[in-house]
């Protein structure tokens, strides 16, 4: 049976603490084809490389600055201390190209990829130029950072993005799916990267051991059930079916990367809820936004403001959302190019 879950450490490579889906990854995932993955732990002066290859990629710094090379042109990312503070400088290095990464104070960096047949100019994406939303409402209250999807970044075939779960809430959902072509629907793999960390608060003892939760489930007649403890480092799979929640548990922040891409005509995500529980997001429009977002280092990322934050979409993921999945409510944002269709 295929596993769907890779715990810290069972996909390393190499100078990879990740390594999958890749033109080069080892580690091989049965019908995997449209998404990738490679993270790496850079010493003080450290540098990773990946040659030219038929795949497009974005550069995310988890923690630490990096400097990148792509083709020769060096490009200055600023990063951050952690994944809990706010959007970071990401690049995207376009398709067939060399890339080679530095990180001078040492750092933790994730590479989202996907086989690609077009290739669009390198760009460099700031922190301040990240669209951030505020979703959701309650305790389903989550922050993204829509750096990669489809109204953020001209890209080939992927969709790619951050999201940040308060202690004690959920997103990703309701459950949901995106695996079939169909109207309102487009199949997408989709690859969650997870980080976790004890909440800002009283000071936690040394034995804490931050931990979220993971679901994802049948849709069809092709079997998957994972319900996973998940802490940073780990991956979680998703080839279909339905997923969701994400669950950070009480104490601890969740955070996770996206990365989805599929077999269709389309760079979209569209989905269909799980109709036993799709009726939750209606409950979103009497609540308000978790006081506690945003997750920032004190800086305004674009898109948020306190007083104008978007509601609706299914969870923190992706923007893509049909017009009859959405919240009723969505208050204005300074991009409208991020609020979920």
């Amino acid at each position: 049976m295929t596993d769907w879950v890779y715990p810290a450490g069972t996909a390393a490579e190499g100078p990879w603490a990740v390594s999958l889906g890749a033109h080069d990854s080892a580690t091989v995932v049965p019908g995997w084809t449209h998404t990738g993955l490679k993270v790496a732990e850079l010493g003080a002066g450290a540098t990773v490389e990946l040659p030219a290859a038929g795949e497009e990629r974005i550069v995310v710094p988890l923690t630490g600055a990096l400097v990148a090379t792509v083709d020769g042109v060096r490009y200055e990312l600023a990063g951050r201390d952690s994944v809990f503070d706010g959007p970071s400088d990401v690049l995207y290095t376009g398709t067939g190209t060399a890339l080679t990464l530095t990180a001078a104070d040492g750092g933790r960096v994730a590479i989202a990829l996907a086989p690609a047949q077009r290739s669009y100019p390198a760009r460099l994406v700031t922190a301040a130029e990240t669209p951030v939303e505020l979703r959701g409402a309650g305790n389903c209250s989550r922050q993204v950072h829509n750096f990669g999807t489809p109204m953020a970044l001209e890209a080939d075939r992927f969709i790619v993005c951050e999201v940040i779960t308060p202690s004690g809430n959920w997103s990703s959902y309701p459950p949901h799916k995106h695996d079939e072509e169909k109207d309102g629907e487009t199949s997408l793999e989709e690859i969650y990267y997870f980080e976790t960390r004890a909440s800002p608060g009283p000071s936690a003892p040394p034995s804490t051991d931050p931990v979220g939760y993971a679901r994802v489930y049948a849709s069809d007649d092709r079997p998957i059930d994972v319900a996973a403890e998940v802490r940073t480092g780990d991956v979680v799979l998703v080839p279909y079916g339905w997923h969701g929640p994400a669950m950070a548990a009480p104490g601890y922040d969740l955070y996770y990367l996206n990365v989805m891409a599929g077999p269709g005509r389309v760079r979209d995500w569209l989905i269909s809820d799980d109709p036993h529980h799709g009726w939750v997001r209606s409950t979103w429009d009497a609540q308000e936004i978790d006081p506690r977002l945003p997750f920032t280092t004190g800086q305004s990322p674009r898109g948020v403001d306190p007083r104008a934050t978007i509601r609706g979409d299914t969870r923190g993921g992706a923007v893509g959302v049909p017009p009859s999945n959405q919240s009723n409510r969505t208050a204005p944002t300074s991009d409208p190019g991020t609020t979920p269709r």
